[in-house]
């Protein structure tokens, strides 16, 4: 009998939570590139590359990102190659097991490869977290390297209300708890760079404009959001 990638997971992953299995308890990844700094690594890449190419693997979070990735680097009179396999509601899971998406990763020749998990899974407690998240973004980072390709993370951001399932949750507790969990995560794939687009958006917050982010569901991005996350990736890898 054959299973699928996806049917590994949800079966180790369900194992876990009755101590049979556990996701976290597997090992990571080694670091890449023997060790060496990953900001450093992925610093020297974008030097070398004469048009860097950058591939968005997520969901309607990154939807609007890579163009206005595209616009950001046009502004710097950097010109970019973007590509995406995102789709309404994904997760990481799901693309580890969707052909397509490994088939991008595989052909597309990208320097860059961006990974963005569904929203509400990085800030779950570590246990869920690692049973949910660890496993299938093991795999996609390796698809990348394997590719020739730097994986990074996406850190995004809490809910504009916070987790409406946790009493007197609100935006910064849960954006701490996506922070955290997207810096677990990137240790457990060997090291990543974190792109952290959603201390952007907390530093909007801050300042007071942190509402003008958010479309009416108090989650996805306006056009502003997008251009505020596109600058921080635009920083990440092209310096300031």
């Amino acid at each position: 009998m054959k299973f699928s990638f996806l049917s590994i997971v949800k079966l180790t992953c369900v194992l876990s939570f009755f101590g049979l299995a556990a996701c976290s308890t597997q090992p990571p990844l080694p670091p890449a590139n023997g060790g060496k700094d990953p900001r450093l690594v992925l610093a020297e890449r974008v030097r070398r590359s004469p048009k860097l190419a950058v591939l968005f693997v997520g969901n309607s979070y990154s939807f609007g990102v890579p163009k206005a990735f595209e616009k950001a680097a046009a502004v710097h009179g950097k010109s970019v190659r973007t590509g995406h396999s995102t789709f309404g509601g994904w997760t990481l899971s799901r693309h580890a097991a969707y052909e397509p998406t490994l088939t991008k990763i595989r052909q597309g020749k990208w320097d860059i490869i961006v990974f963005q998990e569904y929203s509400e899974i990085p800030a779950l407690p570590e246990r869920k977290r690692a049973a949910t998240m660890y496993l299938p973004l093991r795999k996609l980072v390796s698809e990348a390297r394997q590719a020739g390709a730097i994986a990074v993370l996406y850190q995004t951001w809490g809910r504009r209300d916070g987790d409406r399932s946790l009493r007197h949750d609100d935006f910064h507790a849960m954006t701490a708890r996506i922070r955290e969990g997207y810096q677990a995560a990137a240790t457990n794939c060997g090291g990543m760079v974190v792109v952290h687009a959603g201390d952007a958006w907390e530093r909007e917050m801050n300042a007071g404009r942190g509402k003008e982010l958010f479309i009416e569901d108090g989650s996805h991005p306006t056009r502003l959001g997008n251009r505020v996350t596109a600058e921080v990736f635009y920083e990440s890898f092209f310096g300031r």
